[in-house]
């Protein structure tokens, strides 16, 4: 038997009385388990294996598949149905997530990054737009992805005041060192390469711990997206979906 903590990020419906759940673990990545009669479990076995419940989960493996014994739940982040938007925006992390991630990764870190994440959306301590870019660019981050953006690729300008940030390789250049190349560039001012600095390099302690005016946050927003799904290859229904709840503007 195995016994792992976990996020349920997804479940699909299987026959009459079973489903399937995905579960990002620490120890395991994300991996899918069979919960047989999903249907007829009540009580904290019922809530421990629905969508955004963080639980702690009895495994075994047979035939190369992963069959729930039982699970415990310790929290369910049950806030998020309270509102539409909240709950969008979370599932389209999950799909991020379900991409990104393998089974049997180390997936400690980017768990405390989607616990912390849900816990700040669920209680509305921070606003969806700036809880979506810190996920972004922090899942980027800690998957292999982390921009350069330490100085001026071309001259090492640590702090210029205009700057143009390249979506495709993750590095910045000052005015200066740009010589006219904008495609594919962002035009940005220094208060957005220091939020995107604080997002990939400060300790998880700290992530959530910074503010910025609404004009460097919406640029920020727009930023992060393109980034991930540049390097993601790809576009995420869950995404259109949240955008069509906000009229394509984040709070």
């Amino acid at each position: 038997m195995i016994i792992t903590e976990g996020i349920v990020l997804k479940e699909r419906l299987a026959g009459e009385h079973d489903k399937f759940v995905d579960i990002l673990t620490k120890d395991k990545g994300i991996i899918e388990i069979c919960v047989k009669g999903a249907r007829k479990i009540n009580g904290k076995s019922g809530s421990s294996v629905q969508l955004f419940a963080y639980s702690r989960f009895c495994i075994d493996l047979r035939r190369n598949m992963y069959f729930l014994n039982s699970a415990e739940p310790i929290h369910i982040f049950y806030g998020l149905r309270n509102s539409l938007t909240a709950l969008s925006l979370a599932s389209y992390f999950s799909d991020i997530l379900r991409y990104c991630i393998q089974e049997n990764s180390d997936g400690e870190s980017i768990m405390r990054l989607m616990l912390n994440t849900l816990h700040f959306l669920e209680k509305g301590l921070r606003s969806e737009k700036q809880l979506k870019a810190i996920f972004e660019f922090r899942l980027m981050s800690e998957t292999g992805f982390m921009p350069d953006i330490v100085a001026c690729r071309e001259c090492g300008e640590f702090e210029p005041q205009e700057l143009y940030f390249n979506i495709p390789d993750g590095s910045f250049r000052c005015k200066e060192c740009s010589s006219g190349e904008y495609e594919n560039f962002f035009a940005v001012k220094l208060p957005v390469l220091s939020a995107i600095r604080h997002i990939v390099l400060v300790d998880f302690d700290r992530l959530f711990n910074f503010r910025v005016s609404d004009d460097t946050l919406e640029i920020l927003s727009e930023i992060s997206e393109s980034y991930i799904q540049a390097h993601t290859e790809r576009s995420f229904r869950t995404l259109d979906f949240y955008k069509s709840l906000k009229g394509n503007k984040y709070e």
